[in-house]
């Protein structure tokens, strides 16, 4: 039997979902994992059986579901119209809080080699917007440009990543990694909470491999596949990196640090090394910018076809780019990088990442819960549509926990920023009730 060879299989789906998550999950969280202590490894643990739940649902969802529009679609199978503005608009809202997270480890990143960039928080400030807007323009030109610059550039931190995770046993030292244990005596179950969200935060990108079920040999198959092996190769390389680096940097530098894989490379080798590991996680983490900021880009732009965001976010340049849409995310980023202004990077980041994760699980639970009518809708087995709704239900289980963990301040403004959509929505909803009337007539 021939296959399509302009199609891809299952081993480079895998790669795909692996690279899409490991781009820039990983960079900080060393060292934001450190303020808990190594007994965050318990997180992970939770966080990969929650993460590969919600892999093996989306992979159903994206085979079951013949609409275009990824979680929304998925969504407004259950929830109807409103849902799928509603994903979409939070989704939107996460990328944004995230490129600016994500932004604001390059900066950290950047630091050792312009020293100035840590000299007050205006200048962090400054570098982060600079960041912002030069991954933006070189977006205009278009998505191959993208996706070939983001295709190379994610390299920058996973061979770092992957070799520190085979290499790094060899400088590990026990009695580190003991001290590094649990040294604020937290109780288990609070020390696990603690590290839930920034663990779940790396899985974010789980979505993306349902999302290109349209160029997969054999989806039924391959899809679900895919989304469990490259969760759980990225997982592997997450716990067995970040297990090792606390194994090495005593605990108290690791947690103030901003540049956690440099530091631990220059002390595995010499300062050069670790400068060389410090830029190809600067290269990596704007290849992984532009990704997002494109996606992002593709979301809006797909709300506005299908009438749900405002028409400016669909018009089209002549090299295929939403150039509208992306200045108008680039004004929210830069009003998101303004509120955030601290003198801490890593706090920075992390409030980011708590928000980022809350809102995502929006989305999250919306299209998760729309399993079921696609698997009736499809004519599964009852026995098919047992063992797939388990799986779904226990992915929207650790979703609202994953809520729960990312903590009051997160969940307060999340929920407002949630809110403001449906004042959108009614305006939308109005203008579509209008349009019904006057072609009824």
């Amino acid at each position: 039997m021939a296959t399509n060879s302009k199609k891809m299989g299952v081993v480079d789906l895998t790669i795909l979902v692996a690279v899409n998550m490991m781009g820039s999950g990983i960079i900080m969280l060393p060292a934001s994992l450190a303020e808990t202590g190594a007994i965050s490894v318990l997180s992970w643990v939770i966080t990969v059986l929650g993460a590969m739940c919600i892999a093996y649902t989306f992979a159903k969802c994206g085979a079951y579901c013949k609409r275009s529009g990824g979680m929304s679609a998925y969504a407004a199978e259950a929830h109807g119209k409103s849902s799928f503005f509603i994903a979409s608009y939070t989704y939107y809202v996460c990328l944004v809080i995230s490129c600016v997270a994500i932004a604001v480890s390059a900066a950290g990143y950047l630091a050792p080699f312009f020293p100035w960039i840590k000299t007050s928080p205006m200048h962090t400030f400054v570098t982060v917007v600079a960041i912002l807007v030069v991954t933006m323009v070189a977006n205009f030109k278009g998505p191959k440009i993208t996706g070939r610059i983001s295709g190379i550039t994610v390299w920058g931190i996973i061979i770092p990543v992957a070799g520190l995770s085979v290499l790094g046993w060899f400088w590990f030292d026990p009695s580190i990694f003991k001290a590094a244990w649990n040294p604020h005596h937290m109780s288990t179950g609070s020390a696990i909470s603690s590290g839930i969200s920034l663990t779940l935060w790396a899985f974010l990108g789980v979505e993306s491999a349902g999302a290109n079920s349209d160029t997969v040999e054999n989806p039924e198959k391959n899809v679900p596949l895919a989304c469990l092996f490259g969760t759980g190769f990225a997982a592997v390389v997450y716990i067995a990196s970040t297990s090792v680096i606390q194994g090495i940097i005593p605990n108290e530098v690791l947690a103030t640090s901003d540049a956690p894989f440099g530091l631990v490379f220059s002390m595995m080798f010499n300062p050069i090394v670790g400068q060389v590991v410090t830029a190809l996680a600067v290269t990596a983490c704007i290849g992984s910018l532009l990704g997002w900021q494109f996606t992002n880009a593709q979301v809006s732009k797909a709300a506005a076809d299908d009438h749900l965001f405002p028409a400016i976010f669909s018009k089209i340049s002549k090299d295929d780019a939403p150039v509208a849409g992306m200045l108008i995310m680039l004004v929210l980023e830069l009003l998101l990088a303004t509120m955030t202004i601290s003198p801490n990077l890593l706090k920075q980041f992390n409030i980011l990442l708590n928000l980022a994760v809350f809102i995502n699980m929006v989305p999250y639970v919306l299209s998760m819960t729309g399993l079921q009518v696609m698997l009736r809708k499809n004519h599964v087995t009852q026995k098919q549509y047992y063992a797939a709704s388990a799986m779904g239900t226990a992915a929207v289980v650790y979703s609202i926990y994953g809520v729960y963990a990312c903590g009051v301040e997160a969940v307060f403004g999340g929920t407002i920023i949630t809110m403001i959509g449906y004042i959108f929505y009614g305006f939308l909803a109005g203008r579509d009730t209008e349009e019904r009337i006057s072609h009824s007539h």
